[in-house]
C-alpha cells in the first residue's frame, strides 16, 4: 500500500505535488519523493519520513517544471532504505521516472529475465525498480525510430502486462515525451484520473484516490480501467488505451475496509457509504450471534471504524459514544513495523475516557483483525477504564492468508486468526465475545454501493488469488524468507521455485 501521484499542468508543479502527497499521507509514513520533469531534465528528491519532514524549502525549489509525479511509501518487513524510496530513474530509453503501488508475485524471475535477457541491472531488491525496468525495455522494443508515439507507448504497456503478474498501479514521465500511468489487467489497486479547466488549457491529476484530486481543486473524471493506460503528451493531449487481453475489475476489499480514506470513491464507490453498509450487515450478524447479550453502549476504535460503528449502532437502537481519543501526531498501527513497535504505539496512540466504560457492557467495533496486538490492547484499555464485559466486532471478516498484492501480511503465522476458532481468537485477545463479519456480506456492502462491483480481490479473506499464479508452494516460500531474511533457498527447494517471491512489498 502506497500513495502514488502524477501531474501535467501550465504552472509550476512542485507544490502541487507536495500538497497531493499530503492527501495521501496515510497511504505510507516510511519515505516519500517527487519527481519533475523540465526542458527534458529530471530533477528529483526522495528520503525516508513524512511528506512534511522530507522536503525543505531548497528541495521544492530544485524541483522545477510542469510535469511531475510523486510517491508516499508504507514500512514493510523488507528494506526500508533511503534506496528504495521512491520515484525510481532510469537513464534508457529517453529517461523515465516511475512510482508504484501494488507488488508484483513474479518480480524475481523479472529481474533474472532483466540481467540474462534484457541486460538491465537491477540496484535493488525493490519490485518497483524492476517494473521501472521492464518498461523501459518495452518502450525501447516498441520504438522504431527516434521519436515515441502513444501507439508505440500502448504497444509496450500491451507487453508488459503479458510479463508481469501482480498487483500494480503506476504512473511515469518519460523525458520530454509526456506523462503515462497504467493499472494491472486485475484492477486490484486503485487509480482515477481528474481535469481542470483553466484558461491556458486542461491540466490532468492522476492519483491512487480521488481525494488527491478534489483537494487539489480537480474535478474527477474517471477511474483508470484494468488493464489501460493513460497517456498526457507534450501538448497535454490526453491518449488512452486498453492494454490488456483479458482485463477485469477486481479492486482489494482492504481498501474500503481500511486503506482508504472515507471520502474517496473507489471503482464508482464511496468508501465512507461501503462503510455504513458494513455496520449494517454487521449489525445483522450480531443480532443473530448474541440476541441474549445485554449491550449498553457501541464504540468505535477511531477512526476508520466509526461510520460502520455509527450505523451498527442505528441499526440496533443502542446509544453510540466515543470512549477513545485518538493521538493523531502516531501514525497507524496497522503500518508500524514490527509487533513491539505497534503494541507500544496503540497506548501512545489512544487513550480511554473512563467515564465512558465505567460499569458498561461495551460492543467496541474495529475495522479489522490482522495481528491482533492492536485488538489485545484495546481490550485491556476498555476493562482498566471500568468496563464489566468487551464484546469485540470485526467490521472484517478474520484475516486468515497472506496478501501478495501490495499489503504487508505476508506470512500466516502473524495472522491471529490463522488455525484458529472465532472463540480462540476471542481468548486470545481477551473480549468476553467476538463476531466477525461474513466474507459475503463484505463483498455485497461494496456492491449495495456500486451493483456494477461483482468481483473483488479478497484473498486475505477467502484465500482466492485473482491474478492465478500464486500456490501454495509459492506462500511458503514467501514465509521462508520472511523468516530467513539472508538466508539461501533451501537445499531441497525444486529449482522450478526458485523464481518465486523472496521479498516482501516494497509499494
Amino acid at each position: 500500500m502506497c500513495g502514488i501521484v502524477g501531474v501535467v499542468s501550465h504552472q509550476p508543479v512542485n507544490q502541487l505535488l507536495y500538497d497531493a502527497l499530503l492527501l495521501l499521507q496515510h497511504r505510507g509514513q516510511d519515505a516519500a519523493g517527487i519527481a519533475t520533469n523540465h526542458s527534458s531534465m529530471f530533477s528529483m528528491h526522495k528520503a525516508n519520513g513524512l511528506v512534511r519532514d522530507v522536503f525543505r524549502t531548497r528541495n521544492m525549489r530544485s524541483l522545477q517544471g510542469t510535469t511531475g509525479i510523486g510517491h508516499c511509501r508504507y514500512p514493510t518487513a523488507g528494506s526500508s532504505s533511503e534506496e528504495e524510496a521512491q520515484p525510481f530513474y532510469v537513464n534508457a530509453p529517453f529517461g523515465i521516472t516511475l512510482a508504484h503501488n501494488g507488488n508484483l508475485t513474479n518480480w524475481e524471475q523479472l529481474k533474472q529475465e532483466m540481467f540474462k535477457n534484457d541486460r538491465r541491472h537491477i540496484n535493488t531488491d525493490s519490485d518497483s525498480e524492476v517494473l521501472l525496468n521492464v518498461l523501459a525495455h518495452e518502450i525501447q522494443e516498441a520504438t522504431t525510430g527516434l521519436n515515441l508515439d502513444p501507439e508505440a507507448i500502448f504497444k509496450a504497456i500491451t507487453v508488459l502486462n503479458r510479463r508481469v503478474k501482480g498487483g500494480y498501479a503506476a504512473v511515469a514521465q518519460i523525458a520530454g515525451v509526456g506523462l503515462l500511468a497504467f493499472r494491472d489487467p486485475h484492477g486490484i489497486r486503485p487509480l482515477c484520473l481528474g481535469i481542470n479547466e483553466t484558461e491556458q488549457g486542461p491540466e490532468y491529476l492522476i492519483a491512487s484516490e480521488s481525494v488527491a484530486l478534489e483537494g487539489m481543486g480537480f474535478r474527477f473524471v474517471r477511474d483508470i480501467g484494468p488493464g489501460e493506460a493513460v497517456f498526457i503528451d507534450a501538448d497535454k493531449k490526453l491518449h488512452s488505451a486498453q492494454c490488456a487481453d483479458n482485463a477485469s475489475l477486481n479492486p482489494c476489499v482492504f481498501e474500503f475496509v481500511y486503506l482508504a480514506r472515507p471520502d474517496s470513491v473507489i471503482d464508482g464507490a464511496s468508501v465512507y457509504a461501503t462503510r455504513l453498509k458494513m455496520g449494517e450487515y454487521l449489525a445483522e450478524k450480531i443480532r443473530a450471534e448474541l440476541p441474549d447479550v445485554h449491550i449498553d453502549v457501541v464504540m468505535p476504535i477511531p477512526d476508520s471504524s466509526r461510520p460502520a460503528a455509527i450505523q451498527l449502532a442505528l441499526a440496533l437502537n443502542l446509544e453510540y459514544r466515543e470512549g477513545f481519543i485518538k493521538n493523531r501526531y502516531i501514525g497507524r498501527t496497522f503500518i508500524m513495523p514490527g509487533q513491539a513497535a505497534r503494541k507500544k504505539s496503540v497506548r501512545q496512540k489512544l487513550n480511554a475516557i473512563p467515564s465512558e466504560f465505567k460499569d458498561k457492557v461495551v460492543l467496541l467495533v474495529d475495522d479489522s483483525i490482522v495481528r491482533g496486538t492492536t485488538s489485545r490492547e484495546i481490550v485491556q484499555m476498555a476493562r482498566e477504564a471500568g468496563a464489566t464485559k468487551v464484546i469485540f466486532a470485526s467490521a472484517a471478516p478474520p484475516v486468515i492468508y497472506p496478501n501478495v498484492y501490495g499489503i504487508d501480511m505476508p506470512t500466516r503465522d502473524e495472522l491471529i486468526a490463522y488455525g484458529r476458532t472465532t472463540e480462540e481468537v476471542c481468548r486470545e485477545i481477551t473480549a468476553d465475545y467476538l463476531v466477525y463479519q461474513d466474507i459475503g456480506a463484505l463483498k455485497q456492502a461494496i456492491a449495495d454501493v456500486n451493483p456494477a462491483l461483482t468481483n473483488f480481490e479478497a484473498s486475505c479473506f477467502d484465500g482466492v488469488y485473482v491474478t492465478g499464479d500464486v500456490s501454495q508452494e509459492y506462500l511458503d516460500r514467501l514465509e521462508y524468507a520472511r523468516h530467513h531474511p539472508k538466508a539461501a533457498a533451501p537445499e531441497d527447494t525444486p529449482r522450478s521455485q526458485l523464481n518465486l517471491n523472496l521479498a516482501t512489498t516494497e509499494a
